[in-house]
């Protein structure tokens, strides 16, 4: 589980009982601002301990199962790898979901998000956009895109991959 999941499923489980983030930051211990940035899928970790208590404030718990053995593909991974392929340094996971989710990329990143947008192939970048879009509103992910290539001034012929492209 990536914390972005944990992330969206906390704001889920605190959105269905009507809590404000105010409440269930001020009940768990943290901060609004830190709350809100996991529920966004922004904040890059939290401790154990903090994440049992917002559960414990929400009436539920973290368990552990097996994983199925049949995953589809990681196609955060497969972005990633595909992205880093021709620079030394590469691209985490991690960057590329905060990238997708926030539509900026780092001036250090552009060359990465700009080799991946023009060499992915459709079915890579749709199911990148399905993975990530899972934790976030719909369409925002094809949104922060669509930013992103006028950004880095990319205008892919096949982009029938994006929704709103």
């Amino acid at each position: 589980m990536r914390i972005q999941e944990l992330g969206y499923e906390i704001r889920q489980a605190r959105t269905r009982q009507g809590m404000t983030q105010a409440r269930l930051a001020r009940a768990s211990g943290i901060s609004r601002v830190t709350l809100n940035q996991l529920e966004n899928g922004l904040f890059p970790d939290l401790g154990i301990r903090k994440v049992q208590t917002l559960l414990k404030n929400l009436g539920l718990e973290l368990t552990l199962t097996e994983s199925p053995t049949l995953r589809g593909p990681d196609f955060i991974r497969m972005a990633s790898t595909s992205a880093s392929v021709s620079f030394r340094e590469s691209l985490s996971d991690e960057e590329l979901i905060r990238i997708l989710l926030t539509g900026k990329v780092p001036a250090n990143r552009r060359p990465h998000i700009r080799a991946l947008l023009d060499e992915a192939s459709p079915e890579m970048l749709e199911g990148l956009t399905e993975e990530v879009g899972r934790w976030t509103k719909p369409g925002r992910i094809e949104k922060n895109l669509a930013t992103i290539s006028k950004a880095l001034g990319i205008s892919r012929k096949n982009s029938a991959w994006m929704k709103n492209g």
